[in-house]
């Protein structure tokens, strides 16, 4: 839509840049297709006559006709140049998406090579430090964390506003968090368990993000809104209150 918004601008702005008001000094102007100053008088081809005539150049306000031709070719050039960078930054899409496998993960592509990260497992314990995952509810009353294990990601990531692409496995929500490192874990959620209810709340530490849909089956570019600091993160895929979420974990230094 953005596109086709920019190419309806220019086509307008190129057909009416075609037509220029030549100004008069007596309040009026004359409707033409270009002009020439030529010696005392000034040449011009009449749009509304469709035919080249001339006037004295000392009836015309030609310093109000060229600022305003002026400005209106500096409009003209800068709509024209965002096309282009529009048509370059789709170019560029279509070249990343191409490098990208279709299997569901998480990607890079550092100095154009690809990069593919393996999803981390993922431990819920208790407070007793015990792995609950397959009792949550309606057993366990209370909360519970879901960790991976070390205190730091073997992943290094050096950018601090890293680009990753991200292929869905389903249609679930996704996100960039980061990690809580603990003694010999890092905390991925923090998971409020409602027995009666059965059911349960998770919490994360989420990073803003822009995100982009590159294709119609669930390929997505997701990157910060602000530089990263150093520590520990990951790119998530879930679905609320399942506590089914898939972690990518990376590291920035």
């Amino acid at each position: 839509m953005r596109k086709l918004l920019l190419l309806l601008c220019v086509s307008v702005l190129t057909l009416s840049a075609a037509n220029l008001k030549l100004y008069l000094k007596d309040g009026g102007f004359q409707l033409v297709r270009e002009y020439n100053v030529e010696g005392d008088r000034v040449k011009y081809y009449s749009v509304e006559r469709s035919d080249w005539e001339e006037i004295p150049a000392d009836l015309v306000d030609l310093k109000r006709t060229n600022a305003e031709a002026s400005a209106r070719k500096e409009t003209l050039d800068k709509l024209a140049q965002a096309q282009a960078d529009e048509a370059a930054a789709a170019r560029e899409n279509r070249q990343e998406i191409l490098k990208i496998p279709r299997d569901p993960g998480v990607y890079r592509l550092e100095d154009d090579k690809l990069r593919i990260f393996n999803a981390a497992d993922c431990t819920v314990h208790n407070s007793k430090g015990r792995n609950v995952l397959k009792a949550l509810v309606p057993v366990i009353n209370g909360k519970a964390t879901l960790d991976t294990p070390g205190e730091h990601s073997p992943n290094v990531v050096k950018d601090s506003s890293p680009e990753f692409f991200l292929q869905l496995s389903e249609l679930e929500s996704f996100g960039l968090i980061k990690l809580t490192p603990t003694k010999g874990l890092r905390n991925v959620e923090q998971i409020s368990i409602i027995p009666v209810a059965k059911e349960m709340e998770e919490t994360r530490n989420i990073v803003p993000t822009f995100t982009k849909q590159l294709s119609d089956n669930g390929l997505y570019k997701i990157w910060p809104q602000d530089p990263l600091p150093q520590g520990e993160y990951a790119i998530v895929e879930y679905t609320e209150g399942k506590v089914n979420i898939q972690v990518w974990d990376f590291r920035i230094e």
